[in-house]
């Protein structure tokens, strides 16, 4: 990185969803993003938007999902990467507020293709650590997952 180059600072919020499968375990939600990823849905919180209200835009917006309902802040998450559209090449660090929602019913989800998100799918609550693709997004999984295994 040159050395007169400066960071930004970027903030997006989004969310880990989960839901009560027919058997009465829990499942999360996971969509299929751009880099070919299982992750969960964030985006940019805008003007005027509570970190909140933004994680459950995106994750509306993003997962095709209706009337999640807010259960838990889970903590955020930090990382770096560079620009490739704005100003290419600018180091950008990124902070993301996580949030936990519950659907309610039996909701499939239907991925944003505008985003290139390519899927959505619900798995077991067992296998949800074994499903995530990015590192640094398992500590949000695992605060979820302990925040479920608490209503069991």
């Amino acid at each position: 990185m040159p050395t007169n180059a400066k960071a930004r600072m970027e903030f997006s919020a989004g969310g880990v969803v989960y839901r009560r499968a027919k058997n009465g375990d829990f499942e999360i939600a996971f969509i299929h993003d751009q880099s070919k990823k299982w992750t969960f849905a964030k985006g940019h919180i805008e003007p005027g938007e509570t970190n909140a209200s933004a994680a459950k835009r995106e994750t509306e917006e993003e997962m095709g999902l209706r009337d999640i309902e807010e259960k838990a802040f889970l903590g955020t998450i930090d990382f770096w990467f560079r620009d490739r559209y704005n100003t290419p090449g600018a180091l950008i660090k990124k902070r993301v507020y996580y949030f936990l929602f519950e659907a309610k019913g039996d909701t499939r989800g239907v991925p944003q293709r505008e985003e290139k998100i390519t899927a959505v799918k619900w798995v077991p609550i067992d296998k949800a650590l074994e499903t995530i693709d990015f590192e640094n997004t398992k500590v949000v999984l695992e605060r979820a997952i302990e925040f479920l295994k608490k209503l069991l």
